[in-house]
C-alpha cells in the first residue's frame, strides 16, 4: 500500500520495499496476456485508474488529506511526464519495431539509472555497479535474443528504435529525478496514476478501436494490473527511488525479465531454454557483483 517518504525509513528498508515493484513488474506479461485483446492504450487507461483509485482510497483510510495532491507544476511535470511519456513511447515502439529489438533497447533503462546516479548528492557510483548493471544488461540481450531466435537491427524501424530509446531515458531521469522530489509524499502519485489514466483514454479514441474486456476473467486481470504493477508497484517504486540505494535497485532490476518468463514457463505460456538458464546467471551475477564488491 502507499506510504509516505516523511515516515521514518532505514535505507535497506526503503530498498527492499523498492524491489517489491520489480517483483510486481515481473507478473506484468502473465496478467497483461490474460486480458484478451483489450488495446494497449484503453487497458493503460482502466489499470491506473485503478491504481490511482488504490492509491486515494488507502490515503482517506490512512487519515491524509487529499490536499497533498496540491503540488506545483514541476511536481506534476516530473510525475505525469514519467508515468504517461514511458508509456506512450513504449507503445509507438511496439508499433514502429520488432517486439524484441524494442523491448530490448526500451531495457537499457537500469543502465541509464545506475549511470545517472553519479550525479545525485551523496552518490558514489562504483566500477562494481556498472559491471553488475552492464552483466544484467547482457543476460536480458540473451533472453530476448533467445525468444526471437535473433536480434536483427533493420534501418526501416529506426523510428521504433528511437522511440524505444526516447522510453529509456524518459524512466530513468523520473526514476532518478525522483529523488529531488523527496519531500514530495507518495501519495501523490496517485494523482499522477489519475492523470496518465486519462491522457490514455485520450490516446484511446484516438489512436484504437475500443474492445473491452470480456467475461469476468479478463476483468478480473484487469483489476489485478490495476491493484499490483500498475498500482501499488508505482508507490513502492517510489519509495525506494527517494530514500533507498538507487543503484542497486536499477541493476536489480533486470530481474524483471527474467521472473517475467519464469512465470510464464510456470503458467505454460513458455518453455524452459538454454537462453533463460544463462539470463538468470548472468543477472544474478550482476546483482552479486553489485551487492558485494561495491560494498568492498
Amino acid at each position: 500500500m502507499p506510504l509516505q517518504t516523511t515516515a521514518p525509513l532505514s535505507r535497506r528498508a526503503a530498498t527492499l520495499i523498492g524491489f517489491t515493484a520489480i517483483l510486481l513488474w515481473s507478473t506484468l506479461a502473465l496478467a497483461t496476456s490474460s486480458t484478451g485483446a483489450v488495446p494497449p492504450f484503453l487497458l493503460t487507461a482502466l489499470t491506473f485508474a485503478i491504481g490511482g483509485a488504490v492509491g486515494l482510497a488507502t490515503a482517506v483510510v490512512r487519515g491524509v488529506s487529499l490536499s497533498v495532491l496540491r503540488q506545483p507544476w514541476p511536481v506534476w511535470l516530473h510525475g505525469v511526464g514519467g508515468l504517461f511519456g514511458y508509456h506512450f513511447c513504449y507503445f509507438s515502439a511496439l508499433k514502429l519495431a520488432p517486439p524484441a529489438e524494442a523491448g530490448l533497447i526500451a531495457y537499457l533503462w537500469p543502465l541509464l539509472i545506475v549511470l545517472m546516479s553519479a550525479f545525485l548528492p551523496g552518490e558514489k557510483l562504483r566500477p562494481a555497479h556498472i559491471g553488475g548493471a552492464l552483466m544484467g544488461l547482457a543476460g536480458t540481450v540473451v533472453l530476448l535474443s533467445g525468444r526471437a531466435g535473433s536480434l536483427g537491427f533493420a534501418p526501416e524501424f529506426v523510428p521504433g528504435y528511437l522511440a524505444a530509446a526516447l522510453c529509456a531515458v524518459i524512466w530513468s531521469v523520473y526514476s532518478v529525478a525522483s529523488r529531488h522530489f523527496a519531500k514530495v509524499p507518495t501519495e501523490v502519485v496517485a494523482g499522477f496514476c489519475l492523470a496518465t489514466a486519462v491522457l490514455s483514454a485520450l490516446c484511446h479514441v484516438a489512436f484504437e478501436p475500443s474492445i473491452w474486456p470480456a467475461g469476468g476473467g479478463e476483468w478480473l486481470a484487469v483489476v489485478a494490473l490495476g491493484i499490483g504493477p500498475v498500482g501499488i508497484a508505482f508507490y513502492t517504486w517510489d519509495i525506494g527511488m527517494k530514500r533507498g540505494d538507487i543503484r542497486l535497485l536499477g541493476v536489480m532490476s533486470y530481474a524483471a525479465p527474467v521472473l517475467s518468463t519464469l512465470l510464464l514457463v510456470a503458467a505454460g505460456f513458455a518453455a524452459l531454454s538454454w537462453s533463460l538458464g544463462l539470463a538468470c546467471a548472468l543477472i544474478v551475477g550482476g546483482a552479486a557483483v553489485a551487492t558485494l564488491l561495491a560494498r568492498r
